[in-house]
């Protein structure tokens, strides 16, 4: 099976969408091979609101947030993670609005100058959360949910209210999420998934893309999404076996249908898978830090 991809998407640029019952939708003017159509940042709750991801600082995506919330107090201004799609527009919200940023910390350096989602390395926010903690306002109440893995301090939050999740790139509904050493982790990424998939929410909210609907529909598609990463694992022992030892080489092949622009990206994916293998034991390198220019072995006795 393949994941079921959810491309199709009706929005206009800086225009509040009523979501939910409880969850509205701004998305950002900022869209490439990373970020689909832009960022979609949340707004959660009436009168009193968190804004989840704020987006990229630009003016008139500024703007169109300071209109969407007119009328509103916002108390909480969350980020699920420190990329440059993600948090720059946050400390200056919270300080328009008055009020705090949320996020689990500051995150680490992805290799530089391999993928097109920056890291915003100036992000820190002012209080730090995690798992267990509860971010709530009238009406709606966030559970922080750590999700390592795209990168080491991204967290998704639950929205008890409705039963739903707001994944930002942990899960999305138009592609896969990229996992870049050494602030993403493979391993840890698969047990992210999981942790999300036996939580059985009826919808997930991802910052790029539209929501996935329906419990039995959630749980299919992050089932096909593990089944897809494993499924590359698959490949890459295979490409091993035949002697392929060079990741740029794997890519060709692996990726040979998709967006060559989005290639860097899949080969730091690629590089993630292997150093999985290399901790478990089925893949050996020369290199102390390997990279994505590594030569790679397959350790036979796990062939």
């Amino acid at each position: 099976m393949a994941i079921p991809y959810i491309k199709e998407i009706e929005f206009e640029y800086g225009v509040v969408q009523q979501m939910t019952p409880l969850i509205r939708r701004v998305i950002a003017n900022n869209p490439g091979p990373f970020t689909y159509v832009g960022t979609g940042v949340y707004i959660i709750g009436h009168g009193e609101v968190a804004v989840l991801d704020p987006g990229p600082e630009q003016p008139e995506h500024f703007e169109a947030l300071k209109k969407a919330l007119e009328g509103e107090t916002v108390t909480h201004v969350l980020v699920s993670h420190g990329h440059s799609d993600h948090s720059p527009l946050a400390q200056p919200l919270a300080e328009w609005a008055g009020c705090k940023t949320y996020a689990k910390n500051c995150g680490v350096p992805t290799a530089k100058g391999e993928l097109g989602s920056a890291d915003d390395l100036g992000f820190m926010p002012d209080v730090m959360v995690g798992d267990g903690d509860v971010i709530s306002g009238p009406g709606w109440t966030l559970d922080v949910i750590e999700t390592p893995g795209h990168t080491c301090n991204h967290l998704c939050f639950g929205l008890r209210e409705e039963n739903a999740c707001l994944s930002g790139d942990h899960i999305m509904g138009w592609s896969t999420t990229v996992v870049a050493p050494p602030d993403g982790d493979m391993g840890d990424y698969m047990r992210s998934l999981e942790k999300i998939r036996v939580m059985k929410f009826d919808a997930l909210y991802p910052t790029h893309g539209d929501p996935v609907k329906g419990k039995d529909f959630v749980e299919h598609f992050i089932t096909e999404y593990a089944e897809h990463r494993r499924e590359r694992e698959r490949a890459i022992l295979h490409h091993l076996s035949e002697g392929e030892n060079l990741i740029p080489e794997m890519v060709k092949e692996m990726y040979k249908d998709v967006d060559k622009r989005l290639h860097p990206a899949a080969a730091m994916s690629v590089l993630g898978h292997m150093i999985e293998l290399l901790k478990t034991g089925r893949v050996t390198t020369p290199d102390e830090k390997p990279t994505v220019r590594s030569h790679f072995e397959l350790v036979r006795s796990a062939a």
